[in-house]
């Protein structure tokens, strides 16, 4: 289950807001077809109902052509002229409207261009870390949508193959901008905080606010819990937990050669986590296979919820979309870039710990959409799409994007990107997966459940934010000294 499925669906959810469920919409008010919702306009066409009203028909008629030049994001009136220059125009203006009214947090792409600036002209860092901040969520959005539109042309398969390679590219970007100015203890914390903000942070919101809307059955009135498919939790939790060894593991040898020297330590840690990283990403292969070719029929829950709305159409050819996937891809990059240069001054600035932004604040810049996506589905009871969101994306971090930073920073970059984290880090991430595993093992949740692992995540933050970013490592080196 991928991030942009569950975002098709949320959008044909919000499509069917504010209908007036009239005869054909002709009641003077708000069309159930308007552009604005979805797109399809026979009355937009229909001139004979609007002259035969007359002058009013006629001012109907051209504020119906003005809504649909800018809300209709199933066709744009030139793009099918024979004038070279309007139809090109045309076309382009349609790429842009539907891109801009494909996600409600896209009115924030007007902090794109102020966040290049910024960080052009040397703004203060607070200033240009938060511009930037908030100028990447739309942009995600706009690659998820993107990737959303190619994929729909490409079948099942190779969709589900370019969803998950797509599906987290924002926390990509930013972790190789990261990685590159060798801020490596920030990479660690934001495949770390992108993981724990899935399982713990959207996960809690889940279960908290679809558990409160669903509280009660409307038959009995009796309390009631929200259900899902605890196989392919209980599959992917395995896999979770397995990526927690894989973190373990470094740190326990780390340990072990406590008393080593400082090359030999580095050597034989960067030698266990190249080889830990391949093997994470042949089983993430594995994973995908499994997923969509040998075993589909254990995620058929989250396919008939998905199938249960009327299906969706592209918006815009393969190509079209392939152009807004590169630009998109090259704007997160220079944003990231402003970004991640004004860490530094900012940790001294605001006396902020790099675990800190990497954990809490990063995560959000790549998710934020998919986060509200995965809560809004949760409170309409379509529970496996929301724990498809979740889940999936944490799966795609730790088996995909973190071993191939490892992989990236020692084949191309020259960098020494381990799997080694901070101990505090270790031990908070296998804390969250086993209390998630056992959260999900029966299938069903409930506000309890959600408050629980909100509550966690709550605890792990602040203990970040209270805590030096090695502050535990020394303790323990004190000790065993």
């Amino acid at each position: 289950m991928s991030d942009n499925s569950a975002n098709q669906h949320f959008r044909g959810q919000v499509r069917s807001w504010g209908s007036t469920n009239k005869p054909n919409g002709r009641d003077g008010g708000v069309d159930e077809n308007s552009p604005l919702l979805n797109g399809n306009h026979p009355d937009l066409h229909d001139h004979h109902d609007h002259h035969a009203n007359g002058a009013n028909g006629d001012d109907e008629h051209r504020g119906n052509k003005t809504l649909k030049f800018f809300f209709d994001t199933r066709h744009t009136p030139g793009t099918d002229s024979s004038n070279v220059a309007v139809k090109y125009s045309s076309h382009a203006w349609h790429i842009t409207k539907v891109t801009i009214l494909s996600n409600y947090v896209n009115f924030l792409l007007v902090m794109v261009p102020i966040g290049i600036i910024a960080g052009e002209s040397n703004w203060s860092p607070t200033a240009v870390f938060t511009i930037n901040f908030f100028a990447i969520i739309p942009l995600a959005a706009v690659l998820s949508f993107a990737t959303e539109q190619i994929s729909m042309k490409l079948g099942e398969a190779l969709g589900g193959l370019l969803n998950a390679t797509f599906g987290n590219a924002v926390e990509l970007i930013v972790s190789i901008v990261a990685l590159k100015d060798n801020q490596i203890e920030v990479v660690q914390s934001s495949m770390l905080g992108s993981i724990l903000s899935n399982l713990l942070l959207v996960m809690g919101m889940c279960f908290f606010f679809g558990g409160i809307v669903n509280m009660r059955d409307r038959v009995t009135g009796q309390g009631m819990e929200q259900s899902f498919a605890s196989a392919t939790a209980q599959t992917t939790c395995s896999l979770m937990t397995l990526s927690s060894a894989s973190l373990v593991i470094p740190a326990t040898l780390y340990s072990v050669l406590d008393k080593a020297e400082a090359k030999e330590k580095e050597h034989s840690i960067l030698l266990l986590s190249r080889g830990t990283a391949i093997i994470l990403l042949v089983l993430y292969i594995m994973y995908l296979w499994f997923q969509l070719r040998t075993h589909p029929n254990l995620f058929d829950a989250e396919i008939q919820h998905h199938n249960e709305e009327e299906p969706e159409e592209p918006v815009m050819g393969p190509i079209a979309a392939g152009v807004v996937l590169v630009v998109t891809t090259v704007l997160v990059a220079i944003c990231a870039e402003y970004l991640v240069g004004s860490i530094d001054p900012l940790v001294e600035s605001a006396h902020i710990s790099r675990n800190f932004i990497g954990l809490i604040l990063i995560p959000i810049v790549g998710n934020a959409a998919e986060h509200v996506t995965a809560v809004v589905v949760a409170i309409r009871n379509k529970m496996d799409l929301a724990m498809g969101v979740a889940i999936g994306s944490s799966i795609q971090i730790a088996l995909l994007v973190t071993p191939f930073l490892v992989i990236l920073g020692w084949a191309v970059l020259d960098k020494p990107m381990t799997l080694h984290f901070e101990t505090f880090e270790t031990v908070a991430f296998a804390f969250s997966v086993l209390v998630v595993t056992y959260t999900v093992q029966d299938g069903k949740s409930n506000y309890l459940e959600g408050a629980m692992l909100l509550g966690l995540y709550i605890i792990i933050a602040l203990a970040f934010y209270v805590s030096p970013s090695d502050a535990l490592d020394k303790v323990l080196s004190a000790v065993q000294g």
